[in-house]
């Protein structure tokens, strides 16, 4: 003999079914959005990780001999070693003009002048504040010292000096070294280094 089931406990078990689906649904949903990978964590490796996939145990690959990085391909020793047969080049390796001397001061105050500071006497703040004296650009071994040196120190770095090859392109480098070189020639020129046409003009400014 079959009970009667009246609407209010159909009702009743019926919502309780719906309060158990929406419990279970909940539960998924935890359980799936704790588990998710979001596309900023990548199933990747990191630089230098180890892998047990290649025989060296190294994830990183050697690129294959002959290859070249987009936008990698660096030709001419001159540019990008400041050499010349092995030696520091006394050329440049383009014509300085007025915009490469703009382009050379932007850079030097922004990178150099903290150590060097602004004339390239090497008391710059960060020196002001302890640490290690850099040499004068005035001094003599310097002022002879040829523009490929200058490219050197600044792409391999010299005593506590580190490399700024990561930080300043060649062509800004070569850029920094002539205004380097304006800057000994600004604070060791002599009268017959200026035009009669310029000593006119300082004159004039003086006697203002």
């Amino acid at each position: 003999m079959k009970h009667y089931r009246g609407p209010n406990i159909v009702a009743a078990e019926a919502r309780k079914s719906s309060r158990k689906g929406l419990v279970f649904l909940a539960g998924l949903t935890l359980l799936f959005s704790s588990c998710r990978l979001d596309m900023h964590d990548q199933p990747r490796y990191e630089s230098y990780e180890a892998s047990d996939f290649f025989a060296d145990g190294m994830a990183s690959r050697i690129p294959p001999e002959g290859t070249i990085p987009q936008g990698g391909l660096r030709q001419g020793e001159l540019l990008y070693t400041g050499k010349v047969d092995g030696k520091d080049s006394e050329l440049f390796p383009f014509p300085i003009t007025q915009n490469i001397l703009v382009r050379g001061q932007n850079r030097y105050n922004i990178y150099c002048s903290p150590c060097h500071d602004k004339v390239g006497t090497g008391k710059g703040i960060i020196v002001r504040r302890g640490m290690k004296q850099p040499p004068s650009f005035h001094i003599a071994r310097l002022r002879e010292a040829p523009p490929g040196y200058f490219f050197d120190v600044m792409s391999n770095g010299f005593g506590v000096m580190f490399s700024y090859s990561s930080r300043v392109q060649p062509r800004d480098r070569w850029a920094i070294a002539a205004y380097i070189r304006a800057l000994q020639l600004s604070q060791n020129a002599s009268y017959g280094d200026v035009s009669e046409e310029d000593l006119e003009k300082l004159e004039e400014a003086i006697t203002e």
